[in-house]
């Protein structure tokens, strides 16, 4: 199977396009910026959507889903939100040939429909919290869109609860920010910044945003998962209220986070190389495949089918290969498409009660004993696992750096790819300026557990207030 993927360092852009195509991901549809997501990249989500919800109810999260369409008076109700999502909302005019009195907007986000429901139905402590998710699709109208990394329609979670204190409210806040965390590193093999977001680059309506920064491997950052606490504000515009144990008037405090479709993005950029993509077990659709050597020689199919009925038993995602393409074709397109391993089973093998296992992350080939596969491999893949993951914080570690004059900042990020620790006043413009002069470089979360490196901002000289992680972003 020949393989027509651009390499990683030659042009990323392209190597990222030729991986979903050739891995066979997703197809551009008709409408720009929305997906169809094929078997393979839909499985990835299903198991994504499996992880996180297992984690999710753990909290006690519940699952609802409500419509898609929201009231222009309803978005309205919330000043800083609309003005946030206003220029990428979707409106419906028209209900067949007749125009709406009202339009709708095709769910950005969905906020303003929690509110309008709990302002109707909560009244009481003992309503109290709700703490809801809802798996859905939401439309923003990008411009500019990529696969996974910006679709005008995309796949996501969002959670959103109501609690009755400000406390409460925040520690489930940084509870769900923490999933996200453990999430990543456990399940994607994602190493990650993380922290506060700046004043300006929080939530449109949000007191304070937690979020997830992954680093690319082009050395950009990807933001890759969001916790957010309005605290009141919210609830207040909506008049959500209730009474509490000592019959008094009480106003609730939200939250709201989410993840979607764009961590297959990360997936891709991160562990993937120029063979094609590399999926970490935990998210690998199919974790092994059987492939039979000389399959047409007596025995070997049966013996190869044999194997396969026993890892299925062993409660192994795996699948066998049997097609009359070539070994070589089958080996091709099974790195193409990531499978984390691959069982070799020929006639010599089976005379020697062995298999080979060969990993696809590293392309080492392991001889198993028959009697000893169903319980190697999955120490086998956990051991993908644990790698992939250590070499991708290798990357992240090897590319964040510091500075504390502006000539340090343009010099890192001309010469290096990543993160760089630098301080700063708070105020947006010397941000925007360091964007200006470093060719893209902005905050991407608060540094809050570091000693700052310099008492003075990293553009204006004057008192700093943050240290944070700059970098460029998609």
């Amino acid at each position: 199977m020949s393989k027509n993927i651009t390499s990683r360092d030659e042009d990323f852009a392209q190597w990222y396009t030729d991986v979903v195509r050739e891995a066979q991901l997703c197809d551009y549809s008709s409408v720009k910026g929305c997906l169809n997501y094929l078997p393979n990249g839909f499985a990835i989500w299903e198991l994504i959507k499996a992880d996180l919800d297992r984690r999710f109810k753990e909290t006690g999260v519940e699952n609802v889903y409500l419509p898609c369409l929201i009231p222009e008076a309803l978005l309205e109700k919330e000043a800083d939100h609309i003005e946030g999502f206003a220029p990428e909302v979707a409106w419906v005019t028209h209900g067949g040939m007749e125009r709406l009195q009202e339009r709708f907007c095709v769910r950005p986000t969905s906020e303003t429909l929690f509110c309008d429901l709990w302002a109707r139905t909560v009244q009481s402590y003992r309503d109290l919290p709700k703490v809801w998710n809802q798996w859905c699709s939401v439309l923003r109208w990008e411009k500019t869109t990529r696969p996974f990394l910006r679709s005008r329609e995309f796949l996501w979670q969002e959670g959103h609860t109501i609690h009755a204190t400000y406390e409460e409210a925040e520690q489930r806040t940084i509870q769900m920010w923490q999933i996200y965390k453990d999430f990543y590193k456990e399940t994607m093999a994602v190493p990650f910044v993380a922290g506060r977001k700046a004043e300006h680059e929080k939530f449109a309506g949000a007191q304070d945003t937690y979020t997830v920064e992954a680093l690319m491997h082009d050395g950009k950052a990807l933001q890759s998962a969001t916790s957010h606490f309005f605290g009141s504000g919210f609830p207040e515009a909506f008049g959500i209220q209730y009474i509490d144990k000592d019959n008094q008037l009480k106003n609730v405090y939200e939250t709201s986070w989410g993840l979607s479709t764009r961590s297959i993005g990360a997936l891709i950029m991160v562990h993937g190389d120029d063979d094609g993509l590399v999926i970490p077990p935990h998210l690998a659709p199919v974790e092994c495949r059987v492939i039979p050597i000389a399959q047409h020689k007596e025995g070997v199919l049966e013996k190869a089918n044999e194997l396969l009925d026993e890892l299925k038993k062993a409660g192994y995602r795996v699948k066998i290969d049997d097609s009359e393409k070539s070994p070589g074709w089958k080996f091709s397109e099974q790195e193409i498409l990531g499978i984390p391993t691959r069982i070799e089973i020929g006639p010599k093998d089976i005379e020697n009660n062995q298999v080979v296992v060969v990993r696809r992350d590293t392309r080492e080939k392991i001889v198993v004993s028959l009697d000893e596969i169903t319980t190697k491999l999955r120490e086998i893949l956990e051991t993908i696992q644990q790698d992939m993951y250590n070499k991708a914080e290798e990357f992240l570690k090897a590319h964040i750096d510091t500075a504390v004059t502006m000539d340090e900042m343009k010099e890192k990020f001309a010469a290096n790819r990543g993160f760089v620790k630098a301080c700063w006043c708070g105020d947006p413009v010397c941000e925007g300026e360091v964007k200006y002069e470093t060719g893209g470089a902005a905050t991407r979360c608060l540094i809050e557990d570091e000693p700052m490196i310099s008492d003075k901002c990293i553009y204006c000289g004057k008192p700093a207030k943050h240290m944070a992680y700059w970098g460029k972003s998609y």
